[in-house]
């Protein structure tokens, strides 16, 4: 395991060692794990919406054209 330095300011430290009985080693640990596995689900949901923008986009077009075409064919009956 890697070791890194946080570092905090003075007063949070005089807290914190009114704690003794909380291991804050592991529970940063664990945020920090918590808050990545919420990073890479973002990432993955942002992936995923991207690989639909194709079908996306085609189902927009779709739409746009059906309404042309209701246009025209209400313009042709002289309804509009």
């Amino acid at each position: 395991m890697v070791s890194i330095t946080l570092s905090v300011p003075e007063e949070t430290r005089k807290r914190m060692k009114q704690f003794p009985e909380i291991n804050w080693s592991g529970l940063v640990r664990k945020t920090i794990d918590k808050k990545l596995e919420e990073f890479i689900w973002k990432e993955n949901m942002l992936k995923g919406l991207k690989k639909e923008d194709d079908f996306t986009n085609w189902t927009v077009e779709m739409g746009r054209k059906m309404k042309e075409e209701r246009l025209k064919e209400l313009k042709k009956r002289k309804l509009i």
